[in-house]
């Protein structure tokens, strides 16, 4: 099972990220919520950018490349297998610094990939 986390994280059972991470531990996979809000998704608390998570094997990312600068540094210390930019969180900046440090890039939905079978 992959460990996932899901930056951007969200309460909302409107957002794609409420979606993914049900489906993820659905599907069996452990995770750790990071967002700006206070709550508890599929089981798991959000909890704020701050503890460095070494066991990560998939960041994925609902946070918009506007608002990813804040989050370089802890992104790049987490050093995630890979990174799944989710649609409207493409950003080539963050993409190249990750690359640079070994990072797996992936532009899709990860929810497509959940449900077709490429996660």
């Amino acid at each position: 099972m992959k460990k996932t986390l899901i930056l951007g994280a969200s309460t909302n059972p409107a957002r794609y990220s409420y979606l993914v991470a049900n489906k993820l531990v659905r599907k069996g996979h452990p995770i750790v919520n990071v967002g700006r809000k206070v709550g508890k998704v599929a089981g798991a608390e959000i909890e704020p950018a701050e503890e460095i998570h070494t066991d990560i094997d998939t960041m994925t990312l609902y946070v918009g490349p506007q608002n990813q600068p804040q989050y370089y540094d802890y992104i790049l210390k987490t050093k995630p297998k890979r990174i799944i930019f989710n649609p409207g969180a493409e950003n080539a900046e963050l993409a190249e610094k990750a690359r640079e440090n070994g990072i797996e890039v992936v532009e899709a939905c990860t929810l497509v990939m959940l449900n077709t079978g490429q996660f």
